[in-house]
């Protein structure tokens, strides 16, 4: 039998609850994973109580009792026909998209082959659990800009939200790149970030946007949305572009509805790429929706072997101890939650 931590009901604090499923079976392509160690991200607290329902919804994600999550770690248990990447009980991380399938929140899961990465010893399962959705979605925005390893030495990086998980690892990524990376972070985060790479790091405050230069070739917004017309007049003339993750897209078909919603979303879209095209006319301008990524999956393999790449873990509890993990989260504790799904 397989157990799976579901969310019950969409509510604040979230209503979780732990069930017995049938084993399931690997088709083409599939490996089962005997899940060790997987995550709650923030979007998973989110979700649990609501948010984005209307459009996750089309991708058949949003039907209650729901499993949320998308990363893990954990050893393969069976491997489907067609998998030649993956051997029983080897130990492997990677994700699973958000859809009609169960997520990540289980002892076992089913998962694309091409989804998965081996894990290499000696990093543990908890510690590479916290890593696939905020590599994948921060690789995704990064990527959108145009910013590559082969155009980023030397270019001048603005990242916002830069002591969270996405702009850590941003931060370490743009270091191994040669970028020279300004912060804006917490109060009480610059020391770190300058550790983690940054050249200059700004902790939040009145004004802290305005008082940057104007001369990044790139900026993140991993922060907030409030923030992306501010962080678009800092782009220099000759920019690359603008991505953020922090975007309205779902809450706006939440709110709104779909036609407004869809309205409302253009006209925000359509707002900061004016200022970003005003800015430099060259530049992309990009939102970023996460969804799995096997170049990104390469990347974050090589950043952890080669490069030690890691995120703090704050909490590891079992699933009958979920709701402590999602608490840790939705309060914004410091370090990543671990669910683990062992008895």
């Amino acid at each position: 039998m397989r157990s799976e931590l579901t969310c019950t009901a969409w509510s604040e604090p979230s209503r979780l609850a732990v069930r017995r499923t049938d084993m399931p079976t690997p088709g083409p392509w599939q490996v089962l994973v005997r899940v060790e160690a997987t995550s709650v991200n923030p979007i998973d607290v989110k979700r649990a109580a609501g948010y984005g329902r209307r459009l996750l919804g089309l991708k058949g994600a949003a039907t209650l009792p729901v499993v949320l999550g998308n990363d893990v770690a954990g050893v393969v248990q069976e491997v489907g026909g067609g998998v030649s990447r993956f051997s029983k009980d080897q130990p492997v991380f990677g994700l699973v998209g958000t859809g009609r399938t169960p997520g990540a929140h289980a002892s076992h899961v089913l998962v694309p082959q091409e989804q998965l990465v081996a894990a290499s010893a000696p990093t543990s399962s908890s510690a590479l659990a916290v890593l696939p959705y905020s590599f994948t979605t921060m690789w995704l925005a990064v990527m959108s800009t145009g910013l590559r390893p082969s155009n980023a030495t030397g270019m001048n990086v603005l990242v916002n939200g830069a002591n969270g998980g996405l702009g850590r690892l941003a931060l370490h990524l743009l270091r191994t790149w040669g970028s020279r990376v300004t912060a804006i972070c917490a109060q009480g985060t610059r020391e770190d970030c300058v550790a983690l790479g940054a050249a200059r790091a700004v902790e939040r405050g009145p004004g802290c946007i305005e008082s940057l230069p104007a001369d990044y070739h790139v900026v993140l917004n991993f922060g907030s949305w409030d923030d992306d017309p501010s962080l678009a007049s800092r782009l220099a003339a000759d920019a690359c572009g603008q991505a953020t993750t922090v975007h309205p897209l779902l809450a706006n078909f939440d709110r709104f509805g779909w036609l407004r919603g869809a309205l409302a979303s253009r006209r925000d879209w359509t707002k900061v790429r004016s200022l970003v095209a005003k800015r430099a006319p060259q530049a992309r301008y990009a939102w970023t929706v996460f969804k799995p990524d096997r170049r990104a999956l390469d990347a974050l393999d090589e950043s952890v072997r080669e490069h030690g790449l890691s995120l703090p873990v704050g909490l590891a509890v079992r699933f009958q101890d979920a709701g402590a993990a999602f608490e840790h989260v939705a309060l914004g504790k410091a370090g990543r939650a671990v669910l683990l799904p062992g008895s």
